[in-house]
């Protein structure tokens, strides 16, 4: 995956919580942590669409 470089100081706290949480065992399901984390760090609504979009879609590509 691409390197993700949010501009904002809630957008890359959460993309480090979602980081952490992913080390998890078993790790939690990805779409379920963004969810997670938008709520956590009150993303807006295009913070939100870019971690889903990044995250889960680019996930979903890769193992496609």
């Amino acid at each position: 995956m691409d390197e993700i470089l949010p501009e904002g100081e809630a957008l890359r706290k959460a993309v480090r919580w979602i980081s952490e949480r992913r080390r998890e065992i078993p790790p939690p399901p990805l779409s379920l942590l963004v969810e997670e984390a938008c709520l956590k760090f009150n993303l807006s609504p295009s913070d939100s669409e870019f971690l889903y979009r990044r995250l889960v879609r680019g996930k979903v590509e890769e193992d496609s």
